[in-house]
């Protein structure tokens, strides 16, 4: 059983799992070995207040930063057995959450953040220009919002740009010596031996590192920032478009071969993967998405690893939701069963849009499923059986989404003034960047950071760069 792995012997089961269910000696932090213990410590102890505050104590949360989400639920979690009221607010700038803030935008059509910040930001806040934890949360909350509430569907325009990450400032990865990925996508992982042909000639003359992604996908590394229109110009130019590895949207939708080819396959699960990734494609959310579907319970795209899993049956589809594959595994939960091809889409609209709409920020459906009173019974009632009735207005917002979406890279390249943001230094715009330098490894090329060896971070190399 679940609680067996994460407490101490005879301890029983806990009201709920989760973090504040771990044991002290628990590691929160891998990249510190800093413990849960430790971290209470700093709290109680050493009198730390906020995340930040115990960051700078611990050092948790200071290298990957995976962990600061869970760093946060602790600190408030302790606060509060403290009898210490926790401010709930999303940041220092606004007192409302994620969740709050997502129904302010949509009943009352915001479409800014600006306005939005003016009207609902903490009194000295307001006129200001935001953080770097809300900007990127309201970015996003207006993003899956933009058809219904009057906005830009694309990230880079306008006001928008300024308030995505640093991954969305170029609609690309950002790698460790400075250069950049590029993910096109790859529906269900089916691909014509032509397209194929491109990104291998792409690959070659660009010289990048190409490898196969765990999501079916071929990723082409050690793109310069000058060279990304370039590449995507003929990738669009062959029918690909953005995968959106950079963004907090759908990745990917995984797919055995199903029936068409496997001798077990039961039902078309790459047909099916295929309708649900294009469907889904574009969809801004509070953390990224993935997918999978299966041909039958074999379960060989690993359909119960994902934040929503199809697995064909002989009746038809079994829906799976909150599952993760990551650093926290977690078994995805059956929603429903035996769901015909229109009754699976309708319930994946609802089920997506509930966790968007409800979900905090940088929270994966896992961990928003354990946490959302009422945990998957809740989830059932709102998104089959309709107990909000607020189902019809969920599938509008979806069919919204999937009316307008627009290929983001397509329409970068075809506009001069986006374009002109692609340059490693805007007073030197045919400059390479120096520090983008690479080695031969294996037959390919892996990046050249001679400066770690003496002591330097990546982080640091960057920034010299950056300065220069």
């Amino acid at each position: 059983s679940p609680e067996s792995l994460v407490l101490p012997a005879g301890a029983g089961a806990p009201a709920q799992l989760g973090p504040t269910a771990l044991p002290d000696e628990a590691i929160i932090c891998s990249c510190n070995n800093v413990t849960k213990g430790t971290i209470r410590g700093a709290v109680t102890d050493h009198q730390c207040t906020t995340v930040p505050e115990v960051k700078k104590c611990t050092k948790a949360g200071t290298t990957c930063g995976s962990c600061v989400k869970v760093l946060g639920q602790l600190v408030n979690a302790e606060l509060e057995a403290s009898g210490v009221e926790v401010d709930k607010g999303l940041c220092g700038c606004f007192s409302q959450t994620r969740e709050e803030l997502y129904e302010i935008v949509l009943a009352l059509r915001i479409n800014t953040y600006q306005e939005l910040l003016d009207r609902y930001g903490r009194e000295g806040a307001r006129g200001g220009d935001g953080c770097e934890v809300c900007k990127p949360a309201v970015g996003s909350i207006i993003a899956s919002l933009a058809p219904t509430i009057g906005a830009s569907g694309y990230v880079l325009d306008g006001e928008q740009a300024a308030l995505q990450d640093t991954n969305d400032h170029f609609l690309a990865n950002l790698q460790k010596n400075g250069s950049y990925s590029v993910v096109p996508r790859i529906p269900g992982g089916e691909i014509a031996p032509e397209k194929l042909i491109v990104i291998g000639e792409i690959a070659r003359d660009f010289g990048l590192y190409t490898k196969i992604t765990g999501g079916q996908r071929i990723d082409m590394f050690g793109a310069r920032v000058e060279q990304l229109p370039l590449i995507w110009a003929r990738l669009v130019d062959a029918g690909f478009e953005s995968g959106h590895a950079y963004g907090k949207a759908l990745r990917t939708v995984k797919s055995c071969v199903g029936q068409t080819w496997c001798r077990y396959g039961v039902q078309d699960s790459v047909k099916m993967a295929i309708d649900l990734e294009l469907r889904y494609r574009g969809l801004r959310s509070p953390h990224k998405l993935k997918s999978a579907v299966s041909g039958c319970q074999r379960e060989c795209a690993e359909a119960q690893s994902k934040d929503f899993g199809v697995i064909a049956t002989a009746n038809g589809w079994n829906l799976y939701v909150g599952g993760n594959g990551g650093a926290t595994p977690r078994h995805a939960d059956l929603l429903a069963q035996d769901l015909s091809d229109a009754e699976l889409v309708r319930l994946i609209d609802r089920f997506l849009m509930f966790y968007i709409r409800t979900a905090d920020r940088l929270e994966r459906t896992s961990t928003w499923l354990e946490r959302i009173p009422g945990g998957l019974d809740h989830v059932r009632d709102v998104v089959v059986h309709d107990s909000l009735g607020i189902c019809d207005e969920l599938e509008k917002l979806m069919a919204d989404h999937v009316a307008h979406y627009r290929d983001e890279w397509s329409e970068t390249i075809n506009d001069p003034e986006k374009l002109a943001r692609f340059v490693s230094f805007v007073n030197a715009p045919d400059t390479p960047d120096p520090v983008v330098a690479f080695v031969p490894e294996r037959d390919q090329m892996k990046p050249d950071l001679p400066l770690l060896s003496i002591g330097m971070r990546p982080a640091d190399v960057l920034e010299g760069s950056a300065q220069r």
